[in-house]
């Protein structure tokens, strides 16, 4: 191993690790004196020592890796309030530091870390997965492939037929209303920021579900599409790879929907579907 991978794996170690309490670098690590190891590769300044220099690397990165994660889940922010919030981002971080170059994939492990760590979820526990899942999705949705769509109407489509669902879009059946409750957030982040007394009413007043949600992508902005139990089930089935006539018969099984209505529901389901995008080749 070279000296210079030797180098930049340290100063990697010592940016990444945490901060000690009131934001500032640790001063021993390891029973090890921290000013003692940073100045065996860095050089002081007539203004700066070793280590004030190394802390100033170490702090901007937790501040802007912090900074990312709250601009990413502004929603789950709302649900644990900003104090749980920051406790969870700084353990979440580092148990799951960053590994790739762009901090978009920084919640990627996100989900299963919160699952398998309730003790920083409080009170909301299952709100704050839904609402992790549907903000990771919408992060999903932005930066995903899209292939070229399918004219389903154009297309020999048989009941043996596999039709694929594009990337970019994915479908949640959540217990809450999520979507009414993220985008009341965004909402009143983009007019000055989220008021203590607007967010206890935002989850005062939100609604029970279940409701069935699409996130996808349209015109380079990510929506939410509320759909019925049975159209979610039938987009489902069709995720999963069941083939058309199955996922169908699958989706409309104990459904309420007289039997006679069935093909114009169909109908009108993939007239929008398609218009959106949603089937590709």
């Amino acid at each position: 191993m070279s000296n210079l991978v030797q180098l930049q794996r340290r100063m990697a170690e010592a940016v990444m690790r945490p901060l000690a309490r009131g934001d500032r670098m640790h001063r021993r690590v390891g029973g090890r004196s921290v000013a003692r190891q940073a100045a065996e590769f860095i050089k002081p300044n007539d203004r700066l020592s070793s280590f004030e220099r190394l802390e100033i690397y170490n702090r901007q990165y937790w501040f802007r890796v912090l900074d990312s994660f709250a601009e990413d889940f502004p929603g789950l922010r709302a649900v644990l309030g900003p104090a749980a919030f920051d406790r969870l981002a700084r353990a979440y971080i580092s148990q799951r530091p960053s590994r790739s170059y762009t901090l978009t994939v920084l919640g990627s492990r996100l989900v299963g870390w919160m699952a398998a760590n309730p003790a920083f979820l409080g009170a909301r526990g299952d709100l704050a997965l839904e609402m992790a899942k549907l903000e990771w999705a919408h992060i999903q949705a932005f930066d995903a492939a899209e292939r070229p769509a399918l004219a389903v109407a154009k297309a020999a489509i048989g009941p043996e037929s596999c039709l694929q669902l594009q990337p970019y879009l994915h479908l949640f059946r959540f217990r809450y209303a999520i979507d009414d409750l993220l985008l009341a957030v965004q909402q009143a982040e983009s007019e000055g920021g989220l008021s203590a007394p607007r967010r206890q009413q935002l989850l005062r007043n939100l609604a029970p579900g279940p409701i069935y949600l699409v996130v996808h992508r349209a015109d380079y902005s990510v929506h939410y599409k509320r759909l019925d139990a049975v159209a979610f089930r039938l987009l489902r089935n069709l995720r999963r790879g069941a083939p058309l006539g199955e996922a169908m018969e699958a989706a409309f099984k104990g459904s309420t929907a007289p039997p006679e209505t069935w093909p114009s529901l169909i109908e009108g389901w993939f007239a929008n579907w398609t218009e959106l995008g949603w089937f590709c080749a």
